[in-house]
Formats: C-alpha cells, sequence, structure tokens
C-alpha cells in the first residue's frame, strides 16, 4: 500500500521467496476448517522431504527435520515421527520411526528415512534413521509421544489425538492443521517452516515449498559449513576469488549475479545473528567509488554461525535475492546462501559505520513506476530515500541522538526517525498527513545480540535514543528497512504522559470510540482493569461508547459461539470496579465467521450507554442478517430497528463487520450513533514496496462500505434534514482516503479530526508513522461552536498498551 499496513501481525517468519518464485499480492482468504489442536510449544516439525532419491532429485534420501523453537531442550525418548498417505484407504496404516536423544533449545533433530535409486548427495550424519518411503508430493507426518501407531485418519480425529505433538500435512492431504495443507512439495523441494519454527496450526500457512535444507543436531547441513582450508572446504586455494561485494550487489535492487555461484567473495564479519533468520553480514573493507553499490551483504547460513565479528573471511555461495514478505510486495535482499566460509584471520577492525541523518536521507521516498515494480531501476540514493537504504543493505549504518517515533514493542523493536524535517506531532512521533508524505526518516531498530546479553531498550514515542546506534542496515519481514544493531544508545526519557479528556457538561452529551483489541475473558482480570480504568480516567465515563473488536465469550475457540454477554459483562463489572457508572448496553450477534478478525473470535461492536444519562430506544427486528431501514419523517424519523445493521448481507461487508446503529435519546431528543470497523488493510502494499506507487486493494472494500453507509445517512437526512448523527469508531483508513471522502460525499457527514491542528491527527502508530485509523463523524445539526472533539492518547504511543488504538471522544450539544 502506499500507505502503511496497520494490520495486526503474528510473529511467525514469512516465507523464504526467491526472486523467480515471487507471488502475486492477494486479499486474505476466509480458512477452511481443519484440525485444530493447541498450536506446539515444545519441538515441531521443522522439515519434510519425500523426494530424495526420485528424478531430479540432488538428496539420496527423503527426511524429516525436527526443530526447537523453546528455550529448554526437548527429550525425544519414547516419541516417534509417523507417516499416513496424503489420501489414506481404509487398509492404510501409519508408519512409524522411534526417536532417541533430543532436541536442542534453538536446535534440529534430521530422521532419515527411505532412499531412492537416484540422487548425487547423502544427508548430513543423521540423528535417528528410519525406512519410511515418503511421497514426494502428498502426505501427512506426526511427531507422537509414544511408538504405537496412530489410528486417525481424518483432520478431527488427529486434532482430538493428545499423543500428537505437531503435524503436517502436504500437498493434497486429508489430514492436516488449519486451513490446508503445505503446497508445492515435490522430487526437488521440500515444505518448511521459516526461521522461527512458528507454529499457528495452520500448514499452509505455517510452511512453504523450498530447497531441501536437512540439518542436523551439530548444525551440519547440505546448506553450509565453515571450513579451515579454501573456500569449498579444501580443493580452492584461501585467497580471494574475482567478485566483490559490490559486484554481486550491482546498481539495481536485483543482483547481476542472481542465482550464480560466487567463490571466495572477501569480507569482514560485521553482525551475526544466531536467532530467527540465521547467519552474518560481511562488508568489504575497500569500497568502490559507485555509491549506488552496496558493499555489505548477509549470508544466510540456516544454522547458528560460527564466525564471529572482525573475522576476515572469504564465501563461496550461491547468489539469491529473498523477499522477506513477497505477498506484501516487499523489498528484496541480495544473500548469499548455501555457505562455505574460510576464516583467514579474526579480530580485524569493522569498516566504519555509514551516519544516516537528515544530510543524506532525501525527502523523496521512491521513485515512481506507475505501479510496477522498481527492481531493476538505477538506484539514485541522492534522490529517493529507498534508493538509499537500498545502497546501503547490509552495510554497518548509524543514526545518533535520534527522537523515538513508535515505542518499544513485544518483540523488541521501535522505530526511530534519523530526519529532522518530517513533520513531528504534537508529542514527538512523525505525523502521516498524504499518501505522497511518507516521511523518509523513519527506520527501525532491533538488537542483534541475544537480548540475554544486551537488553533492549524500553522507550515510548518522543523519548530520545542518545548517543550511536548502529549494526548492518537489515529489512525486515514486515517491512521497514531496519538497524540490525550491535550498538543500542541510551534512552531519555522525555516524560510522555498518557491524556485525560476535559470533563462533559451537564449539558453535553458525551460519545468514545474504543478499539478494545480482540477482547473476551480469556485475555485475563489486567487487561480488563486497564481498560476500564481508561474509560473511568481518561474518558471521563461518556454517556454512550462504541467499542470495537468485542469478542465472543470463549475468543478465539473456533466452536460457533458467537454470544459475547459474558465478555461484555466482565468489561462492564470491571467499570463499575474502578469507580465508573453502571453501563448498559446493545449490539447484535454476528454469524458465525462471517464478521472477520481473529478465527473462531466473532468480532462486533457493542454500545456500552450511562442509563441515568441517556436512553436506549429499543426498536424490534434488528439481527444480524436484517438490514435496518429510516421510517417516518421530520421530528418523526427513527430506525426500523434499534439495533440494527446496514445492509448486513451486501457483499460489501463480506469478511468484516457491519456497522451498528441505534436510536438514543438525551435530554428528550433523538441521536443516531453507528458504530464502525470497516475491512482491514491485509492484502495491501506496503508503503516501502518494490511496486510504486503500491497498490491499496483493501481500499476497494472499504469504499463499497463507505458507499453504503453514506446512503443510509444520507437517507436518514432525507426524513430529518436536522437529524443529529454520529458515525465513530474503527474505520482502518485515512482521513486522506477515498473511503473518508466517500462517507462524507455531499456533506452528510464532517470528519472531525480535520478540526484539529495537523500535527494532532493520529489514533495510532504503524512502522513508525502516527496515523488515523479511527474517526468520529457527525452531522451538520451538531454546530461547530458545541462539539468539542478529542482524540485521547493513552495507547499508540506507549511501550505499555492496551490496546494498539487510542479512543476518542466527542462531547456535543444536542
Amino acid at each position: 500500500m502506499p500507505s502503511p499496513t496497520p494490520v495486526r501481525r503474528s510473529r511467525r517468519t514469512l516465507l523464504r521467496v526467491t526472486a523467480t518464485a515471487a507471488v502475486a499480492a492477494s486479499l486474505l482468504a476466509v480458512p477452511l476448517p481443519g484440525a485444530s489442536a493447541a498450536p506446539s510449544t515444545g519441538a515441531v516439525i521443522a522439515e519434510v522431504y519425500g523426494g530424495g532419491g526420485n528424478s531430479g532429485a540432488t538428496l539420496k534420501n527423503d527426511f524429516i527435520e525436527l526443530g526447537n523453537p523453546s528455550g529448554a531442550a526437548f527429550g525425544l525418548a519414547g516419541y516417534s515421527v509417523q507417516y499416513l498417505p496424503g489420501s489414506p484407504s481404509a487398509s492404510s496404516q501409519w508408519g512409524v520411526t522411534p526417536l532417541t536423544g533430543s532436541v536442542a533449545p534453538g536446535g534440529r533433530y534430521l530422521v532419515a528415512e527411505a532412499a531412492g535409486t537416484g540422487g548425487t548427495t547423502a544427508l548430513p550424519a543423521a540423528d535417528a534413521t528410519g525406512t519410511l518411503a515418503l511421497s514426494a508430493t502428498s502426505g501427512t507426518v506426526a511427531l507422537v509421544d509414544g511408538t504405537a501407531a496412530l489410528t486417525c485418519k481424518t483432520a478431527a480425529d488427529c486434532a482430538a489425538d493428545p499423543r500428537i505433538v505437531d503435524l503436517v500435512g502436504f500437498g493434497t492431504a486429508v489430514v492436516r492443521e488449519g486451513s490446508g495443507p503445505a503446497a508445492g512439495a515435490s522430487n526437488s523441494a521440500s515444505v518448511a517452516r521459516g526461521a522461527s519454527l512458528a507454529d499457528t496450526d495452520d500448514n499452509a500457512k505455517d510452511l512453504a515449498a523450498g530447497d531441501p535444507t536437512p540439518t542436523n543436531t551439530k548444525g551440519e547441513t547440505t546448506g553450509g559449513s565453515t571450513t579451515p582450508g579454501g573456500g569449498d572446504g579444501g580443493t580452492t586455494p584461501p585467497v580471494p576469488g574475482a567478485l566483490r561485494i559490490h559486484d554481486i550487489q550491482g546498481t539495481t535492487r536485483i543482483s547481476p549475479k542472481n542465482g550464480q555461484t560466487v567463490t571466495n567473495v572477501p569480507g569482514v564479519v560485521t553482525g551475526v545473528r544466531a536467532y530467527g533468520t540465521k547467519g552474518f553480514w560481511i562488508q568489504d573493507p575497500n569500497p568502490d567509488n559507485d555509491p549506488a553499490t552496496s558493499e555489505g551483504v548477509f549470508v544466510y547460513t540456516s544454522a547458528a554461525p560460527t564466525v564471529k565479528v572482525g573475522d576476515s573471511v572469504l564465501v563461496t555461495a550461491k547468489v539469491s535475492e529473498y523477499y522477506p514478505n513477497s505477498s506484501g510486495g516487499s523489498q528484496s535482499i541480495t544473500e548469499l546462501t548455501g555457505p562455505k566460509t574460510t576464516v583467514l584471520s579474526s579480530g580485524n577492525p569493522v569498516p566504519a559505520p555509514v551516519v544516516l541523518d537528515g544530510a543524506n536521507i532525501p525527502a523523496a521516498y521512491a521513485p515512481d513506476a506507475a505501479g510496477g515494480s522498481i527492481d531493476g531501476l538505477p538506484l539514485d540514493p541522492s534522490k529517493y530515500a529507498l534508493d538509499l537504504y537500498e545502497s546501503l543493505e547490509g552495510m554497518n549504518v548509524q543514526v545518533a541522538d535520534v527522537p523515538v517515533v513508535q515505542a518499544t514493542d513485544k518483540y523488541n523493536e521501535l522505530w526511530v526517525d534519523a530526519r529532522p524535517a518530517d513533520p513531528r506531532t504534537d508529542r514527538g512521533g512523525v505525523v502521516y498527513l498524504g499518501y505522497d508524505k511518507p516521511n523518509s526518516g523513519r527506520i527501525m531498530v532491533q538488537s542483534l545480540p541475544p537480548l540475554t546479553e544486551t537488553p533492549f531498550p524500553v522507550a515510548n514515542v518522543g523519548d530520545e535514543l542518545t548517543g550511536a546506534t548502529a549494526g548492518p542496515l537489515d529489512y525486515n519481514q514486515f517491512g521497514g528497512y531496519t538497524i540490525a544493531a550491535n550498538t543500542l544508545g541510551a534512552v531519555r526519557d522525555n516524560g510522555l504522559q498518557r491524556e485525560v479528556a476535559d470533563r462533559a457538561l451537564p449539558s453535553e452529551l458525551s460519545i468514545a470510540t474504543y478499539n478494545v483489541e480482540n477482547l473476551d475473558p480469556s485475555d485475563g482480570p489486567a487487561k480488563f482493569a486497564e481498560l476500564a480504568q481508561a474509560v473511568v480516567t481518561n474518558l471521563r465515563s461518556p454517556d454512550i461508547i462504541a467499542l470495537e473488536e468485542i469478542q465472543d465469550d470463549n475468543g478465539a475457540v473456533n466452536d460457533g459461539t458467537v454470544d459475547a454477554s459474558l465478555t461484555v459483562k466482565t468489561f462492564t463489572d470491571a467499570i463499575k470496579a474502578a469507580g465508573g457508572p453502571s453501563y448498559d448496553w446493545r449490539s447484535i450477534d454476528p454469524v458465525d465467521g462471517k464478521d472477520g478478525g481473529e478465527p473462531g473470535g466473532n468480532i462486533r461492536q457493542v454500545f456500552l450507554f450511562n442509563p441515568d444519562r441517556v436512553s436506549f430506544t429499543d426498536i424490534p427486528g434488528g439481527t444480524s442478517t436484517t438490514a435496518v431501514d429510516v421510517t417516518g419523517t421530520g421530528k418523526r424519523t427513527a430506525l426500523t430497528a434499534s439495533p440494527g445493521r446496514i445492509a448486513p448481507n451486501d457483499e460489501a461487508w463480506n469478511s468484516s463487520r457491519k456497522p451498528l446503529v441505534g436510536q438514543f435519546s438525551f435530554h428528550n431528543k433523538p441521536v443516531f450513533v453507528i458504530a464502525n470497523h470497516f475491512n482491514s488493510k491485509g492484502g495491501d502494499q506496503g508503503i516501502d514496496s518494490r511496486f510504486q506507487a503500491p497498490t491499496r486493494s483493501s481500499e476497494v472494500q472499504r469504499v463499497q462500505q463507505a458507499t453504503l453507509e453514506q446512503a443510509f445517512v444520507a437517507k436518514l437526512l432525507a426524513a430529518d434534514p436536522g437529524a443529529r448523527i454520529v458515525s465513530l469508531g474503527d474505520f482502518n483508513d485515512y482521513q486522506f482516503s477515498p473511503a473518508l471522502q466517500t462517507l462524507t460525499k455531499d456533506g452528510v457527514l464532517r470528519d472531525l479530526v480535520n478540526d484539529l491542528p495537523a500535527d494532532e491527527r493520529y489514533s495510532y502508530v504503524y512502522q513508525g508513522n502516527s496515523q488515523v485509523l479511527d474517526h468520529i463523524l457527525v452531522s451538520d445539526a451538531f454546530k461547530r461552536q458545541h462539539v468539542r472533539y478529542d482524540v485521547v492518547h493513552i495507547n499508540s504511543e506507549f511501550a505499555a498498551q492496551a490496546s494498539d488504538h487510542d479512543p476518542q471522544v466527542v462531547r456535543v450539544k444536542p
């Protein structure tokens, strides 16, 4: 997207996709039913390969590889791996290979299975050996607590078997986890999890096809090694080859050597990453004179590297282009893969970092390719910020004394802005004011050493990261150029405080919106108490609150539950315990699985209201699939159902929350309130996409949604031109977006965020940009002099937050 994509992310590592296999961006699909056992917390099946010895295979054997993403060893005594054909018949049986030993924390475990008649390369020394003949294209593999053969032959039956620790179905396997089996297995391709080994119990999403990379408990792999002799294990003399890193990086985003093997490339190790996507960076201390060519490159080892910072090395490897998030249109990272590395000497000085600041970061962000790829365009680092960052990819860079523009998150990341000319918010962030104003100085910071060695700084927006923060320049799997910091600056706390809204006058009706981020009883008392305290203290107990992301009573458990009474009662009880009023509430349960959000969560909007201040006009007839309409004229204008839903059966609301509309009465005057949660930005290309300008594919649906709601508001106003209407919620879009322009068409509503100074227009922070996703809009019946509006900043700028959205409140005199 030409704007940040503020969809909530899971922490699994995204697919490693080469330039030749990059896939187009697509909208998120509705998951199909499948096995839904709890995600594994110990060992998982990391990789499955059934093409060993087949035609076109390099490896001689099939194999199953286990991995351990946890912090403790996982003992395998008494465990087994088992295999079932992809389409089992009544006579099909699970094959069994018993296991011994253990998987170390962060380690791998290799199980060699049957050999074929072809192939040229043996597996590394296996940790266990069996005779299972896996299909190359379709089958199911299970890690089992026990050695007795399984008997289940359906996804549901296997999900219910407590002996199964993890299960992977691939190809067209009937038995699999989640929305479908992992795709792409063949004679030459395995299916494997990402480097983080994340397990969300969805094989189609968790595993991807790629070159087989069998790795044993010693870290030995056909994918790479470190040798004391020549760059290929002793046959090539340990002297630099003909190519240098800048020759490999080239003057565009794609290496001119992509897909080729390069020999004895020299460099000094500048950073080592032993977690996540494992590998190390090297940089040539003797640069060329071309500012477009990077002198650094990442060496992908798959196992924990054994080199150290300061080692002078020669690397023989294959050049590849890795797209961390291909479907989002991410930039590529030029990598050396399957390396054989020779260490020539240690303790060498690393090249001095390039300082990133206002003097060298261009204001222009990216060249415009009319929506096409900029991969092949010559880099112009003096003109475009994305070109500058690409020209420094893999090199040591540094920022110093920079403001924090996105707080430290739970993944130990934060964002800074190294370009002082980027427009600041009134609280120290950078504000996003248009698709053509992306703020080019934003850079993510991650810690390269393990956090046990170097605790990551905890900072809020507006704090300063003082001193030098330096390390290789990487590209994050969720978007954004990132300093993999060997050196971290210190945080100067600038004392950011959570805001408190002004009190409403007795004559004013106060109405708020708050996205409470997938709230359900399983979140525990602490989250409910924190959200409740914000309602009472920071929002001053509004008369009406439109809540977004209220989940059903058992949250993400996908069992058909849609009722949210317990969720709402737990929240209203927490508000009362915090000193707030006894809120009443109204909502409409969605149809199971039809409103998007977390699978099984059935999120919806809910009205809370204080019956001592405002009354709700109950009008029967509102259901999840019945469209609300307008009846009467003038002062007798009313809804046909209250609460009701706007056009719930229209395709504009497919897999999205339907607007909830309610009729209230304040001082005997009717007020119509519409609670919204438009569809997310999932599927949009990133602001830093290789496609420029990026495509905002999700925007089409939000415009359709805005069109329907605008027509409903216009109908209300046609019946009563003086109708008091408030439309509010999480619209998942910006004040300058086509969706909000559509919603306010013909002046039926005005977006109050535009009445704020530009440096206060934000309710959410994503990739360092403070931006508007939440809005309150009102009809002209509410005169400007009788409207007091505020975004109450209590979450988005803070490392500790109860939700990722800031609430908003408006005080009006009807």
